[in-house]
């Protein structure tokens, strides 16, 4: 089968389109999967470049959502037929590849209505959102969320999730375009972060009284000042960071806030299973739809992992590896 192969970590360019054997079922409780989109994350340049803390052994083919059609079942699996489509995660192989092997309990069904290019954005972004809002934010209808990095997978996939629950929104974008991709999801106030009247424009947003969550994508840059915008007993919870920060304890300490972040690799499986079944139900009444930025052939792999850190993201990138009937 082609897959994409990383022989030794590094810059894009160590991303090499192969042919390689095809994984096998190795346990009655495996399942292959043809993999027809597969997703590309943050956390995947980050493995790739070696900068992550927990590595795979070399050589791997990177990619962990996905989504296809089942290929073969093993003999313990009686839930699923070959041909059911289904997106996954904590794949056994890489998705970067025309087909990944899976554990049954890591693939979920992929309702009709949506395509597999979607079905590949849906485990690690909708997956971290969520934890994010309701796991580590402790989210409850009427709470101001305040999403600071909107337009990306992780951000859109969290507005969807936080309108959809009775939160009152607050999206930030740094692109105009990003900001409409926002405002489309529904009811949210949509601010530019890059703005010089950005402070002013959400202390008016919530009159003053500060927001209840933050979710914050890049927390090198903004954690310090999201202490700041939290009303007393508020909740920063970091998805995403590039670097170090100094910031001010004395935030924390005169209004209780709390301080926490999100790592979907550390989270228990019991509660990715019952996360499935939470957007699952948001799939099937169509409040949560993934949003496709790009779709771009397996062998672009390189050039997604450059585009998907780039700033002005918006929605996901999936690569599309050849159909085997190809």
């Amino acid at each position: 089968m082609e897959a994409i192969r990383v022989d030794h970590f590094g810059e894009p360019e160590v991303l090499r389109m192969e042919t390689i054997p095809a994984p096998t079922l190795e346990t009655d409780t495996q399942v292959l999967v043809e993999i027809l989109a597969a997703g590309v994350n943050p956390v995947d340049t980050y493995i790739r470049a070696g900068t992550y803390g927990r590595l795979p052994c070399l050589p791997y083919t990177p990619g962990v959502d996905g989504a296809g059609r089942v290929l073969a079942v093993g003999a313990a699996v009686k839930d699923l037929q070959v041909g059911d489509r289904v997106y996954g995660g904590w794949p056994q192989t890489g998705t970067y590849a025309q087909i990944a092997r899976y554990d049954r309990p890591w693939v979920y069904p992929l309702p009709s209505h949506l395509s597999f290019e979607q079905g590949a954005c849906l485990f690690v972004p909708y997956s971290t959102a969520y934890r994010a809002l309701f796991e580590k934010g402790r989210a409850q209808p009427g709470d101001r969320v305040l999403i600071h990095g909107a337009t990306g997978a992780v951000g859109l996939a969290a507005v969807q999730l936080a309108l959809a629950a009775g939160l009152s929104v607050i999206g930030t974008g740094g692109s105009t375009a990003g900001r409409d991709l926002v405002a489309k999801q529904g009811d949210a106030v949509v601010l530019d972060h890059h703005s010089v009247t950005y402070s002013a424009d959400l202390s008016r947003a919530t009159r003053g009284e500060g927001v209840t969550i933050i979710l914050e994508m890049l927390a090198n840059l903004n954690l310090n000042q999201d202490l700041t915008w939290l009303a007393p007993a508020g909740r920063v919870v970091v998805v995403g960071s590039r670097g170090e920060i100094t910031i001010d304890p004395r935030h924390i300490l005169s209004r209780e806030i709390w301080v926490t972040g999100v790592n979907l690799f550390s989270s228990p499986p019991e509660t990715l299973h019952r996360i499935q079944k939470a957007l699952y139900a948001g799939l099937i009444n169509r409040s949560l739809s993934p949003i496709v930025n790009q779709c771009l052939p397996l062998q672009a792999a390189a050039t997604a992992h450059r585009q998907v850190l780039s700033n002005g993201a918006r929605g996901n990138r999936v690569l599309l590896p050849p159909p085997l009937s190809g």
